[in-house]
């Protein structure tokens, strides 16, 4: 038996691989476009059986070559570009692919395992996974949403799935294997970079009423990501939505003093509290961008209730014990 995993070689999907591959499990059918080949070097110390192409591989599904063959496939693969306009193009890749997936995987009686987002529930304070928090402001987190949707409505007609069906809503993901995302990599990977190059790191400006630096995320590493992912593949009969984040909202000012003071500490310097970080010019403020006005969450913080009641337990990171792991990584692979 395979296992697949689609974006094999994006962010998520090849730590995801690389935590498949410390249980021992290789048979793995990686799938992906590297139209961006950089990619390519989230993969080269993994181990795989095989890759597609995205557009090979759903052939080859619909065709029947992996009929019986397969235990689960980790459907990571999305255009997760939050600025992303074309929304034919955003849907076709988002919603269609993973419904094409969805129809293969209660057909053939195999664990579907998914990502969503955080970003389904737009501007909203509450991010409980009910349909009266949903309200995305982008088309990537409407075509997130459109496909829970539809999960949902086959569930409310046709009753349980006989295979577990699970969906993801990520929050604020950042760690290792990112640098492929460019711009849409993660605050925290821009921070140490900015800090390396420039010696010092920037934040939005005061907006939507919080003060400068004062906006809220719930930023969690990719390492816990990739544990609640293994603790549902090891839990075939739960399936729903469910929020992937740390449940605590940490400030963008929280994100950079961590991520400067772990920069610091690199070269044996001592950490600093926020104030004098700004005093210094550290850290420093940019006026908010007006095309984000509408379209920017400035709070976010996962409601884990739901994920803790089906037995999930393990910690999350906090941001100062995440980011300092991940500027130590990202120090040995620049």
């Amino acid at each position: 038996m395979y296992t697949i995993v689609t974006g094999a070689a994006g962010f998520i999907g090849s730590n995801i691989v690389k935590a498949l591959n410390e249980r021992g499990i290789t048979r793995i059918i990686a799938v992906d476009n590297l139209s961006k080949a950089e990619k390519f070097k989230n993969l080269v110390d993994c181990e795989i059986a095989d890759y597609f192409d995205k557009a090979e591989f759903l052939e080859s599904l619909c065709t029947g070559d992996f009929d019986g063959n397969v235990d689960a496939i980790f459907h990571q693969g999305a255009c997760s570009n939050t600025m992303e306009s074309d929304g034919r193009y955003m849907l076709e890749n988002n919603y269609r692919y993973s419904l094409t997936l969805l129809d293969w995987c209660l057909d053939q009686q195999v664990q579907l395992l998914y990502a969503s987002s955080a970003a389904t529930y737009g501007g909203g304070r509450i991010f409980r996974e009910e349909r009266q928090y949903e309200s995305p402001l982008n088309v990537y987190g409407y075509s997130k949403f459109l496909f829970d949707q539809v999960v949902r409505h086959r569930q409310e007609l046709d009753g349980p799935f006989g295979t577990q069906v699970v969906g993801f809503r990520y929050f604020n993901v950042y760690g290792p294997r990112e640098s492929h995302k460019g711009r849409m990599a993660s605050v925290a990977f821009h921070h140490f970079h900015q800090f390396r190059n420039d010696g010092r790191v920037k934040l939005f400006g005061a907006a939507d009423g919080y003060g400068s630096g004062e906006h809220r995320r719930d930023f969690v590493h990719v390492s816990d990501v990739t544990k609640v992912n293994l603790f549902f593949y090891d839990h075939p009969t739960i399936s729903g939505l469910f929020n992937v984040g740390t449940g605590r909202a940490q400030t963008f000012n929280e994100l950079a003093a961590a991520n400067v003071n772990s920069c610091r500490a690199l070269s044996g310097l001592q950490a600093l509290p926020h104030d004098e970080l700004v005093r210094q010019g550290l850290i420093e403020y940019t006026p908010f961008p007006d095309d984000l006005r509408g379209k920017y969450q400035s709070f976010t913080q996962a409601d884990l209730s739901k994920l803790r009641q089906v037995g999930y337990q393990e910690p999350f990171q906090s941001v100062e014990e995440g980011v300092a792991q991940y500027v130590q990584w990202l120090n040995t692979h620049v």
